[in-house]
């Protein structure tokens, strides 16, 4: 009996061993991913393997090699809970989404239907539930300091433009003045700066930026603008416009003054009064967007500056060799530029309306009080008259309120509602016997024509008592020629209406046209190559006599 269990334990011990190993040998044989441990709860997945991973992309079971069923079993291959059915599916994937919830949003989401939100709770809707649109904002222009001189930029024509700040709105809120909105920047209270306007019409195919200088001041006040140099060859009004400009602390002044010491780029370039097609720029205001060349850079100019401005002085000289005494031209039948006439000292005013097409006549027209300032002749530098010029607008600022400067001024200017011009009988050499701004009485030797051939000697006398407001300089003139302009004080009361005509094709031939006609304002978009003023004064001669008195001398 003891060899019975002797042969039986030697049979059996052998087979546990060999089984024994066998069972090792398969454990280690599977992977981790197929190993469920043994503490792990029936309804867990491992949301880690690569199967599970294909699951919840809504990969096919070829696809992800095994299946939910597979997955779900013990060591042993049997399943570890049992047949695993279609309600057994639900409940793992339903398991499975709710882990991916914990850990992409860190909280366990609710129980799940198809119906219902999977992921952090919904925010609870009050108000208006429409999306706010940030407003974008146009960038800030950099503080620049006018007074100090700047480098050149040769690439542009030697302009330099002001580059773009940070915003800096901490400091807007000392000021009282609003940031200035011009030519897409915002230019901020008690700050100066360097802008360049540019027009889409180039004549020779190249942008080139015109310089806008801009001095918004610490507290409100209106908008004050001076141009200069719409003719090409006005240089006085380019130095008074950077007198004033480069004068001016912003922290001092109310409201803003804008600058644009030369418009006419392409003119002051060519030092020629035109615009390289020759036609004048200041007989095309406000212009058109559709129109000429022209038109559409007077079109340009007028919307992104002037109509800006709550108040306008144009700088201007005489043309063609001629000179003026400082002197406005305003329309003095509108109450707000009599006004503005007043706030520039001891200043000879000149009653115009304007011819049609400039600059000063189209501002007023559209509510913009304006004034043009004549001073000095063409091509030249005065210094008395940028002095005199300089020092009337600096009044200006100080009369509107805008800036605090004391100035000292003669004995006031008379206005003067009427002008008419001394012009040469014959040909020869211009020699004058008097100075600009003199007083004459009808009947005064003005100045002489000599004939360089024959040496016949004419007289030039004044034909009306009033004073010498324009002149020819000595010079070669030809018959007919415009010498000397006599302004002549009348009363306000004899201040007629002006009287608006046009020149026909005919250089003889005059049509006189209402205020609304049609054609006097197409004709700013026609080229005539003249510069007429198409307003008469109101003389006892016709019109058409009158208005071409003034040929030589509009703005």
């Amino acid at each position: 009996m003891r060899l019975k269990y002797r042969e039986i334990f030697r049979a059996v011990v052998p087979f546990c061993l060999l089984a024994w190993g066998g069972l090792l040998f398969a454990t280690d044989s599977l992977s981790p991913d197929e190993v469920i441990p043994f503490n792990s709860k029936p309804d867990t997945v491992d949301t880690t393997s690569e199967s599970t991973e294909a699951i919840l992309r809504g990969a096919t079971d070829d696809e992800a090699g095994t299946t939910a069923e597979d997955t779900v079993r013990d060591a042993a291959g049997e399943p570890a809970v049992g047949p695993v059915d279609d309600h057994d599916l639900d409940v793992i994937e339903n398991v499975v989404d709710q882990n991916i919830v914990y850990d992409f949003y860190g909280h366990e989401s609710v129980e799940l239907r198809d119906d219902q939100f999977v992921g952090p709770p919904k925010p609870e809707v009050t108000g208006n539930t429409a999306p706010k649109v940030k407003k974008s904002r146009p960038p800030i222009a950099a503080n620049i300091n006018l007074s100090e001189p700047a480098e050149l930029l040769p690439e542009i024509g030697g302009i330099e433009i002001g580059s773009i700040a940070p915003p800096i709105e901490p400091t807007l809120a000392v000021y009282e003045q609003e940031p200035l909105l011009l030519l897409g920047v915002e230019v901020a209270p008690g700050t100066s700066t360097r802008l360049a306007w540019s027009s889409d019409q180039t004549f020779d195919g190249i942008e080139v930026p015109t310089p806008v200088l801009v001095v918004n001041g610490a507290n409100q006040g209106p908008v004050l603008c001076v141009t200069a140099a719409i003719h090409g060859d006005e240089l006085n009004g380019i130095e008074v416009v950077r007198r004033v400009l480069y004068d001016l602390e912003p922290e001092k002044l109310s409201g803003a003054v804008i600058g644009v010491p030369i418009v006419n780029l392409q003119g002051f370039r060519r030092a020629s009064r035109y615009l390289p097609d020759r036609r004048d720029l200041n007989r095309y205001f406000p212009g058109s967007s559709t129109g000429s060349a022209a038109s559409r850079l007077a079109h340009s100019f007028f919307t992104e500056i002037i109509s800006q401005c709550d108040a306008l002085v144009d700088l201007h000289t005489g043309s063609f060799q001629r000179t003026n005494l400082p002197q406005l031209r305003a329309d003095l039948k509108n109450p707000k530029i009599v006004e503005l006439t007043k706030g520039f000292g001891s200043t000879v005013v000149l009653h115009s309306r304007g011819a049609s097409g400039t600059l000063r006549r189209a501002a007023a027209d559209a509510g913009i009080p304006t004034v043009a300032l004549e001073a000095g002749e063409p091509a030249r530098v005065q210094d008395d008259a940028v002095t005199h010029s300089t020092k009337g607008v600096m009044t200006l600022l100080n009369e509107l309120g805008m800036y605090s400067r004391t100035t000292t001024w003669g004995n006031r200017e008379p206005v003067y509602y009427r002008s008419k011009w001394v012009r040469a009988n014959s040909g020869g050499v211009l020699f004058s016997k008097i100075d600009l701004g003199d007083r004459v009485k009808k009947g005064d030797l003005l100045g002489t024509v000599t004939d360089p051939i024959t040496n016949v000697r004419t007289e030039l006398r004044a034909s009306v008592k009033g004073r010498v407001l324009g002149m020819a300089l000595d010079q070669f003139v030809m018959p007919g020629f415009a010498a000397y302009r006599i302004g002549i004080e009348r009363p306000e009361s004899d201040l007629t209406a002006p009287t608006e005509i046009q020149i026909s094709d005919s250089p003889a031939e005059f049509e006189l046209l209402d205020d609304n006609s049609e054609d006097s304002s197409a004709l700013a978009d026609e080229d005539t190559g003249d510069d007429i003023d198409f307003f008469a004064d109101g003389d006892d001669e016709p019109g058409y006599l009158e208005a071409r008195d003034n040929i030589e001398d509009s703005e």
